[in-house]
């Protein structure tokens, strides 16, 4: 009897309790962008955390901190794989799980490679941004000098007026004294 009465299969080698995630890993369907683990090291998330929290919040219609403190929970590491951050969304975000995930490790993986550590495509969106607004000021200046060319004209002829006016009533005075010259002669 001694040692015999734990006989059998061990937890591991017992199918009901077999790997969870192994099993989804290798059964569920992912974007091919999540091949590619990310080095978290390399990525500004100051810069992600905004993104992540607005696109959640787009996805599943409400803004939901404990799913978002979650995912960057997810992500904090050295090496994620985004197949598993992909499985530990599944339950919350359901069918939106698939798209946020190929945006998110696109976005990822671009800011991995640049070495500001900031996605390509948000460099582009402020370079943009920063365009529009050049283009606007450029636009205002414009538009202000032409206002104040106009009234620069405007003024002047106003000037020109009074001393064309002007001019008018000295020559009648001149006339005047003239006239009443030759008169009284």
């Amino acid at each position: 009897m001694s040692g015999g009465f734990f006989r059998g299969t061990s937890a591991d080698q017992d199918t009901r309790f077999s790997n969870k995630q192994a099993k989804l890993l290798k059964t569920q369907k992912f974007a091919p962008e999540l091949e590619h683990l990310v080095d978290m090291t390399k990525v500004k998330m100051d810069v992600m955390r905004p993104w992540i929290a607005n696109r959640v919040t787009e996805l599943i219609g409400l803004e939901d901190e404990v799913l978002i403190n979650f995912i960057y929970g997810l992500l904090d590491g050295k090496d994620v794989n985004g197949k598993e951050v992909q499985i530990s969304l599944t339950g919350f975000m359901e069918k939106n799980t698939g798209k946020f995930m190929k945006e998110l490790w696109t976005l990822l993986l671009s800011a991995q490679k640049n070495s500001s550590g900031v996605p390509q495509q948000f460099l582009d969106a402020k370079e943009e941004e920063t365009r529009k607004k050049k283009e606007e000021s450029d636009r205002i200046a414009d538009e202000i000098r032409r206002t104040r060319d106009k009234e620069s004209r405007e003024l002047e002829q106003e000037k020109l007026k009074k001393m064309l006016a002007s001019a008018i009533i000295w020559v009648h005075v001149l006339y005047l004294k003239t006239a009443v010259g030759r008169r009284c002669k």
